[in-house]
């Protein structure tokens, strides 16, 4: 027997699609924990030479490794890219 499947497409932002009232913060921190961790994974950066280079906890670098975000502003995050000299650019678009 084969089942039909619904295919739904969705939208950018998977918070949006989840009816997420906070969408767009959560995907803004998410993306910067992802380049946060990119970064970290490639200058190899782990336990205590992480924790000098981004100046926070190794408990708080394990959450954002674990996309665990709710205790991180996105200036904080802003300021660990900026710690492994990575920077920011912001864009504004009109809402559909």
């Amino acid at each position: 027997m084969t089942e039909k499947i619904e295919i739904v497409r969705g939208s950018d932002n998977v918070f949006r699609d989840f009816g997420d009232p906070n969408a767009d913060v959560l995907l803004a921190k998410a993306n910067l924990a992802a380049e946060i961790i990119g970064a970290l994974n490639e200058k190899k950066l782990k336990g205590k030479k992480a924790v000098a280079v981004l100046q926070m906890s190794e408990a708080d670098i394990s959450r954002i490794r674990n996309a665990d975000l709710k205790r991180f502003t996105i200036d904080r995050l802003v300021e660990a890219l900026n710690c492994l000299s990575l920077h920011v650019k912001i864009s504004v678009t009109k809402a559909a």
